[in-house]
């Protein structure tokens, strides 16, 4: 099926062209006529089939149909969770846009940076805002934009706006809208916090779940290697150099194993950075921008960091530390083996978390063969790791205890990294 069958204008045809999209995925097939018809949607798919464009060309299009008012009212709203996402989803709008025969304005801002420059930029108002909800209430407060026009309301990655506590920014944003408004959440995976929420507010949704077998799967080959955990540095360094891999992003749990572990990779002469939510926004632009112009070898991220984070043919993913939940896995593994290019995604299990990765395993219904590196086998039994601290915290829900317990395993993590 192409585009053309969807209903879409022949600039934005013209604009997909250009990109290389020769037909759209089945989120994009389902989404759209029922987005163009201002139907409520509820979308699911797999990280990297392709949901951005599925909201951003039927709101594009509902947008160059809609009459000229000047100021611009903000007519569409998307929240996102993290910086990278908000400028991802931006620049994806903007490019499909471009053949549009009315300008459309777009406004992308977050936090970590200074508020004038985006406050300046609102002048004059927008057609489309892409904002984390932290920068957009604090754009409110300031008086540099109203969100009474809203017609369109889209969370993007609904799950992680939860997830990451933005809960209380949320219901406050709500209740700014208007109540008469198209919603459409697009996430991988909804989980009850967010199907609670799309109950709450949606309309007769279209729910759009989009199954693993009918999407365009990713080709992700799944590893899991056995190694102690305080070895673990040092095999990632050995694979990175044997493995001759031109990139890699790497998770660990804290924003102190992210420096600690590239810290010891430059050490042995890999281009190596860190990447956290404490940096600056510079920093975190620039480490981007190194990894996409393959000045960077690996990347070292947290997961508040990493989610949004688009780079072509990147072809390893390494689960340094496993991640809190399977959720979480799912989008780890997902930024490899995107747009149709094959990945390779590798989690490292020691003794201590042989039993939470069966879990992962267990709820993504996955069965991922043990192997061992030769020079690198693991000499710790789950006996004699039995007393030491979990190194990802467990499962969501599932966690022995809460923030104390998940501090000192970060701690734990912390001096292991420092001893390799």
């Amino acid at each position: 099926m192409p585009f053309s069958s969807l209903g879409l204008l022949p600039t934005l045809l013209r604009a997909l062209a250009e990109k290389g999209y020769v037909a759209p995925t089945a989120i994009q097939t389902a989404a759209i006529p029922a987005i163009l018809q201002g139907r409520d949607v509820v979308g699911s798919a797999q990280t990297g089939s392709g949901k951005t464009a599925a909201f951003a060309l039927p709101l594009l299009q509902q947008l160059a149909e809609a009459p000229l008012q000047a100021p611009r009212p903000v007519r569409c709203l998307i929240l996102v969770p993290t910086r990278e996402l908000a400028a991802q989803v931006g620049e994806s709008i903007v490019s499909l846009a471009n053949y549009l025969p009315k300008k459309v304005k777009v406004a992308v801002v977050f936090g970590g940076v200074s508020i004038n420059p985006q406050m300046m930029n609102l002048r004059g108002g927008a057609d489309i805002v892409v904002a984390t909800p932290g920068r957009l209430i604090d754009l409110i407060d300031h008086n540099a934009l109203t969100l009474a026009s809203v017609h369109t309301l889209v969370l993007d990655e609904a799950d992680r706006l939860l997830d990451l506590g933005f809960g209380e920014e949320l219901d406050r944003i709500l209740g700014l809208l208007p109540a008469q408004r198209q919603n459409l959440f697009f996430s991988a995976t909804f989980p009850p916090a967010i199907e609670a929420l799309a109950a709450s507010l949606l309309h007769k949704p279209l729910r759009i779940e989009v199954p693993m077998a009918e999407q365009t799967a990713p080709d992700i080959a799944q590893r899991a290697i056995e190694v102690d955990a305080p070895r673990r540095t040092q095999l990632l360094r050995h694979l990175v150099q044997s493995e001759g891999w031109s990139r890699v992003l790497v998770f660990v749990a804290t924003k102190h194993a992210a420096e600690i572990v590239a810290d010891k990779l430059r050490k042995a002469g890999i281009e190596a950075e860190p990447f956290h939510g404490e940096l600056s926004q510079g920093k975190r632009s620039q480490v981007l921008l190194d990894f996409k112009m393959k000045i960077l070898q690996v990347v070292v991220a947290t997961d508040v960091a990493a989610r949004g984070i688009d780079i072509t043919q990147l072809p390893v993913v390494v689960n340094y530390d496993l991640p809190r939940s399977a959720v979480d896995y799912t989008h780890r593994i997902g930024r490899t083996g995107r747009a149709g290019e094959s990945g390779m995604a590798i989690s490292f299990v020691s003794a201590d978390t042989e039993a939470h990765f069966r879990l992962i395993e267990k709820r993504q219904r996955l069965s991922v063969a043990r192997e061992q590196v030769a020079g690198f086998e693991p000499v710790q039994s789950g006996a004699t790791s039995a007393s030491a601290p979990s190194s990802n915290g467990g499962i969501k829900g599932k966690r022995p205890s809460k923030k104390d317990k998940l501090r000192e395993a970060a701690a734990a993590r912390g001096q292991a990294a420092q001893k390799e």
